[in-house]
Formats: structure tokens, sequence, C-alpha cells
């Protein structure tokens, strides 16, 4: 089982990488679009888990491509920007599944069908998170309004005004980066 993992932060790119290698999957990893495909080409994976920004490109550039190299190859589309719009665009263009980020080793394996549905729920990952997690309001807050800002272009003024915020309130909120999902307390 051979992979290719896409995303512009190196640091995540090596996790993954190490934590399928714990596995026994082998993936080769790309930071850009070009540098993907080339890999791709010379060696079509079983798999790819793409990211759904890349710097200033999209991962959803890549679906197409891929699935023409090798019809049969799972595609998993991460992003932390998640939304219905950009999940019905992923599996529009062919992706087999999508999943927010932070999304677990166990979510990942699920999604491209190299783990058993008996994994079980409790399991924990190589970075110690649960796959039963919350995710916090502020990252809900965050993903709407990256999906505003998508909506109008990246104009903050015209995001401000869809949101029904002042233009500065906005730009406050984007200048915080949201929080981890947290697991629920057992009170």
């Amino acid at each position: 089982m051979k992979g290719l993992l896409v995303d512009d932060d190196a640091l995540y790119l090596r996790t993954l990488q190490r934590s399928l290698a714990r596995r026994g999957i082998e993936a080769d990893t790309a930071l850009d679009i070009d540098s993907a495909l080339a890999l791709a080409r010379a060696a079509p994976p079983d798999f790819a888990v793409l990211d759904l920004k890349l710097a200033q490109e999209s991962g959803l550039a890549l679906i197409e491509p891929l699935r023409a190299l090798r019809p049969d190859m799972r595609i998993l589309l991460l992003t932390g920007y998640a939304s219905v719009a950009t999940a019905v665009e992923a599996i529009k263009r062919g992706a087999d599944d999508y999943l927010p980020k932070p999304a677990t080793l166990t979510a990942i394996l699920r999604a491209l069908a190299l783990a058993p549905d008996e994994v079980a729920d409790e399991a924990v990952d190589e970075a110690g998170a649960a796959p039963d997690t919350m995710t916090p309001l502020s990252r809900l807050e965050w993903e709407h309004i990256q999906q505003a800002l998508n909506d109008t272009g990246g104009n903050v003024s015209a995001t401000a005004r869809l949101l029904g915020m002042h233009r500065r309130s906005l730009q406050r909120k984007l200048a915080k980066r949201p929080g981890p999902e947290r697991t629920p307390r057992d009170e």
C-alpha cells in the first residue's frame, strides 16, 4: 500500500507520514501541486490525502488529475476550513471523502478504507487525541468566517457586511487562530 500526502505544512506532513509508517503504510509527501503531480505520475499511489489550502493553490485542483492517473485511487480531502460548499465541490470533482482538520489517524484510515470498522471509538491516535472530540465554538466561527471570505473573494469589507459585523471586529477575529478540538469532560 502506497500513498501520497499533500499539504503545505511540512511538520504535519512528516507527522502523518510517520504515523502511517508505524502502521506499515508507505507514503510520499509533497508541499505543492506540481510536486504532487510529479510524484503521482512517476508512481501512481493507491491513495492520496490532500489539504484544501496549499499556500496560494487549492487541493481541489489535484483531484481530477489524480483520478485520471488512477481511477481506483482513494482520494481524501482534509481542510481546516470545512464547509458544506467545499465538501460538495470536492465530491463533485471526484474525492472519495472529506474530513475537517484536525482529523485523527483513525478517522483518516477509516476514510481511506484502510482501517477496519471494528477500531474502537475510544482508541487514541499517536497524537493522543480521541476520535470523539468537540469542536470549539471559536473554531466553528473561524470556519464560518473563512467560508464568508471565500464567498466574497477575500474582500474583508464585503465579508464584514455579509456577516453583519464591523470591519475592524472581523480583522481582529482573523488575526486569531482557533484552538484545537477538545474532548468532552465526564462529570
